[in-house]
């Protein structure tokens, strides 16, 4: 097959998307594990699966730590399963920038769905991305796309002003809060409001829920005019309550969105998005592989030189290499 510059174009891949697409969790596995790689050698979906590229709707769930994600998630993939579509979770675990070393447990905590072969969880660190999003999700959701998966679901470690990438990739943001988490939410609050399309209170069998309601409501009114609201949905996620709520505010505003044509316009945004990184890594790779570029990056890392300059340098250098 052909693929990308850089990309593999050996039959392996070819294969393991011919078996995926026909169920195999292994070669699933496996492609999306050479995405993760990071050898700078991207995974290339075969011609004839492109066309399925853009069909998934992607959910991305955000919000503090404790907040009940995990469980949350869980329960709406049961939700989604019942109307008989396959459901696939990338599950963003924090990752320490220095040791490299991530929980990802997200698999253990959704272990009720791990017999289901319509169902396919994968925990992803984020290698130390500010944005919280690990850089290989967008080739997992082409990977997934192209093997048939219609709905992908993507929990977050966080929400902040850091934390918030998953709105640029997701159709839907659900943000999830609990009682009592009034001083959060007004820290969070101008990230909160740009990216909800929905809240959540989890864990509202608790007392605070009124209070935290009336808080988001009231942001709700001070904010900037929407044409959609973002509805505020109380669940219990350790026993299920609320979850057909939850999963109906979803279908409403993927609805909205669909007639608004915004869908398309962000899914257009998002593809664009995981080109110009994926451009700025090659870029980078290839300029750091020319003679004399470890001399300079040491000259960078012990601030003798201004980077800046050293950058301009390397590439200028780097579009006269042949």
């Amino acid at each position: 097959m052909t693929g990308a510059v850089g990309a593999r174009t050996s039959s392996t891949d070819g294969e393991l998307f011919e078996r995926a697409a026909h169920g195999s969790r292994a070669a699933l596995a496996r492609l999306i594990s050479r995405a993760e790689s990071g050898n700078g050698s991207p995974v290339a979906v075969p011609p004839e699966l492109l066309e399925r590229q853009g069909r998934a709707y992607v959910i991305g769930l955000t919000g503090p730590p404790g907040a009940g994600k995990s469980t949350l998630t869980d329960r709406l993939v049961g939700e989604i399963r019942k109307t008989g579509l396959d459901v696939a979770v990338l599950a963003i675990d924090p990752t320490s920038p220095y040791s490299g070393g991530a929980i990802l447990g997200d698999r253990v905590r959704m272990g009720s769905h791990a017999l289901d072969p319509h169902v396919y969880i994968r925990s992803l660190a984020t290698r130390g991305q500010l944005g919280g999003l690990s850089r290989v999700v967008p080739q997992a959701l082409r990977i997934l796309e192209a093997v048939g998966f219609t709905v992908v679901v993507i929990e977050t470690v966080g929400v902040g002003q850091v934390e918030i990438e998953v709105a640029s990739t997701a159709d839907t943001t659900v943000v999830v809060v609990n009682p009592g988490w009034g001083d959060s939410v007004q820290a969070n609050k101008a990230g909160l409001m740009e990216i909800a399309d929905v809240f959540v209170i989890n864990k509202a069998d608790r007392d605070g829920v009124r209070e935290t309601k009336r808080d988001l409501a009231s942001m709700l009114d001070l904010g900037a005019d929407r044409l959609w609201r973002p509805p505020i949905v109380e669940t219990v996620a350790s026993s299920g309550g609320g979850i057909a709520d939850l999963y109906q505010a979803l279908q409403d505003h993927r609805s909205f969105v669909e007639r608004s044509e915004e869908a398309e316009a962000k899914r257009r945004r998002r593809r664009r998005r995981e080109f110009e990184e994926s451009l700025s890594r090659y870029l980078v790779e290839r300029a750091l592989a020319l003679p004399g570029a470890e001399e300079l990056l040491e000259r960078v890392e012990s601030d003798r030189v201004d980077p800046a300059r050293v950058a301009q340098e390397l590439g200028d250098r780097l579009l006269s290499h042949r």
